[in-house]
């Protein structure tokens, strides 16, 4: 037997079963290819006898380590990230993966050796193992890379860094395809921006660099991050449509980042464009317009017919004048930035967009990220795809040469020597790379997981994208249902992802991406469900849709009306012919209705047939008596109350999580 085939049937990562073979007794190597039939046999129907075995070594182990005498001394600490593989946890602490794995299992974590947890989780695990685990203190690059960043020393003057934010369909991307005149909306699926660009325009010989973030409610983490690397921030508010949700965040997130606000008041040249009207709603969130005595400056526009664009980029030039003394960086220094968007290229390899903050950033420089080495720079694009020799500040790039894509915000500086010790392969570089939010089935300890799962392997073409689809699964919290990852990753839908989704009986959603052609086959062979999409909210929509009908459905039951027993005519197997006065409320031909005896119900079943006076009708009232035909369970006797109901089936809605 194939090992695929018989960690299958365990339910099983491939990976993880030759690890925990050994050390269950069986002599499996850890690159077997094939099983013995009849020890694959006995593996099978040993199985839950070998987890129990190794669930109680573990806590053997674990309690002796805890009742030692010398416990408390020989305690080691751990130092450990934010988030670390399993893999990495069990090799910091020195112990074996099977033992991390069982105590997961044993706290109802079902984690893979290459699954990543946190450093909550990792302390449980380590209390449990006799280990204490302890929060990684950042490295010294790290920290000057960021504190760099974040407090600019004195420098030369720089172009200023404007975040474009505003509620979805408001015009932000007409915005900037106006100002560049280039069109870019219609190379976004719907017209909506799926990923963060970053783009320069030049206006009265100085350079404004621009950062166009998408408006959809499950972008918000890139909302967040384009309002990190900005110096001012641009407010888009629809003429026609006014303030609305995501203009409010939007809001929060230019106060919570302390940046200047100038409001762009687009589509005014649309007929029930109220300009006044927006201005009083803004006035409302403490957003008060100049020409109102206020200190926020309204600029209307139209993107579409292009009045008012030169307004607007004169009056951030004038801001960007009041702000000067802060938008300032040394190009003397060596380049730090901020990656704004990664991806892999099928061409060019792994392609990260970096906002250069400070320094000058010149090809064939060496980068780190948090003290990691992650590659040679090989060559630099423009966002026009122009090549280039170096980037001065506030210059947005795009890097090819890295040995994997780093992960969406992370800072990136300039080293001249590379630590042997700092290089880390590439394999854990992509570990990394996906390294995004992954929402729990349950918030709070207290609370139980979701009854049902709908299973999903998610696919993305960039890591903003994979990161954004991540946070939002987080909206979808039900104590009936839930969605589960069982697998995640960028670029085109692969064989592996497949052999995934039917290791965790998933359907595998990708976006912006396709699958290969020999994932094509391998999906219809195997029955496999396959589904892409082009905009984010088709695919939540579709988990949605999914998870709704997971939900069992509401029944409604209306009282109609209750029927004493009087007589018993006839019965047989079907039901019984019985006499009866109404007692209360109505009685009507085909409600349902339910036999019960001193208040204990015995038998439901159906009103088939109603007669008054051996005439057939549709309804008898209170006060009257009547004889039915009660289809069911002929249990009545004289005596009995017959209680007569409505029944109604209602599909119930998954409410979301705000």
């Amino acid at each position: 037997m194939n090992v695929t085939e018989l960690s299958r049937r365990l339910r099983m990562d491939t990976r993880d079963l030759l690890v925990l073979l050994p050390q269950l007794g069986f002599d499996i190597g850890r690159r077997a290819i094939k099983v013995d039939d009849r020890v694959a046999q006995k593996i099978i129907e040993q199985w839950p006898v070998l987890m129990k075995k190794l669930r109680a070594q573990t806590e053997d182990s674990a309690a002796a380590a805890a009742a030692g005498p010398d416990a408390a001394v020989a305690k080691r600490q751990v130092p450990v990230p934010a988030t670390l593989s399993v893999r990495e946890f069990a090799q910091r602490a020195g112990l074996p993966v099977t033992k991390v794995l069982a105590v997961l299992m044993r706290n109802g974590v079902l984690a893979s050796i290459n699954e990543r947890i946190d450093a909550e989780t990792a302390t449980i695990v380590g209390a449990d193992l006799g280990v204490e685990v302890t929060a990684e203190a950042a490295t010294a690059g790290e920290s000057a890379a960021a504190q760099t960043v974040a407090k600019p020393t004195q420098g030369a003057p720089r172009a200023p860094v404007i975040v474009v934010l505003g509620h979805v369909d408001h015009g932000k991307t007409k915005l900037l395809d106006a100002i560049r005149r280039t069109d870019v909306a219609s190379g976004e699926a719907g017209g909506i921006t799926q990923h963060i660009g970053a783009y320069q325009v030049t206006r009265k010989d100085r350079r404004l660099t621009f950062i166009d973030t998408p408006g959809h409610e499950a972008f918000a983490t890139m909302r967040s991050r384009g309002a990190q690397v900005a110096d001012i921030a641009i407010l888009v508010v629809g003429a026609d449509d006014g303030v609305q949700p995501q203009t409010k965040e939007s809001i929060k997130i230019i106060h919570s980042a302390g940046l200047p606000l100038v409001v762009a008041i687009n589509k005014v040249d649309k007929p029930d464009a109220n300009v006044e009207r927006i201005k009083q709603e803004l006035a409302a969130l403490e957003l008060l317009p100049e020409d109102w005595g206020g200190s926020t400056i309204c600029v209307p526009i139209s993107a579409k017919v292009g009045t008012g664009i030169d307004a607007l980029l004169d009056t951030l030039l004038l801001v960007a004048d009041m702000e000067k003394e802060k938008i300032v960086a040394d190009p003397a220094l060596p380049a730090i930035g901020t990656v704004i968007e990664s991806h892999v290229d099928k061409g060019e390899g792994p392609v990260a967009t970096m906002l250069v903050q400070t320094g000058t950033l010149r090809r064939g420089d060496l980068l780190q990220i948090g003290g990691t080495y992650y590659g040679k720079v090989r060559a630099l694009k423009d966002y026009r795809g122009r090549p280039l020799e170096e980037a001065p500040p506030s210059t947005p790039v795009r890097l090819l040469g890295l040995k994997a894509v780093p992960s969406v915000g992370d800072v990136a500086s300039v080293t001249t020597t590379v630590d042997r010790k700092s290089k880390a392969d590439t394999h854990a570089l992509r570990g990394r790379a996906t390294n995004v939010y992954t929402p729990s089935l349950s918030s709070t300890p207290d609370s139980a997981a979701p009854a049902l799962t709908f299973n999903v392997v998610l696919k993305a073409d960039v890591l903003g994208s994979l990161e954004a689809l991540m946070g939002s699964l987080d909206q979808f919290q039900n104590p009936e249902v839930g969605v589960k990852v069982v697998g995640r990753g960028l670029g085109n839908i692969t064989e592996g992802d497949l052999q995934t989704a039917e290791a965790g009986h998933a359907a595998v959603l990708g976006f912006n991406v396709n699958p290969t052609p020999a994932a094509a086959t391998l999906a219809h062979d195997r029955g496999i469900e396959v589904k892409t999409y082009k905009i984010i909210y088709d695919l939540l929509g579709e988990i949605r849709k999914r998870l709704e009908a997971m939900l069992k459905p509401e029944i409604i039951r209306t009282e109609l009306g209750t029927l004493k027993v009087l007589a018993v005519f006839r019965q047989d197997k079907s039901g019984q012919i019985i006499g009866g006065a109404v007692t209360a409320g109505r009685i009507g031909l085909g409600a349902q209705a339910s036999v019960a005896r001193d208040g204990v119900v015995l038998a439901n079943g159906k009103i088939s047939q109603l007669q008054q006076n051996k005439v057939a009708v549709q309804e008898v009232a209170q006060g009257r008596e009547c004889g039915i035909r009660f289809e069911g369970k002929a249990v009545a006797q004289v005596g009995d109350t017959v209680q007569v109901y409505r029944e109604e089936v209602r599909e119930r809605k998954l409410a979301l999580a705000a």
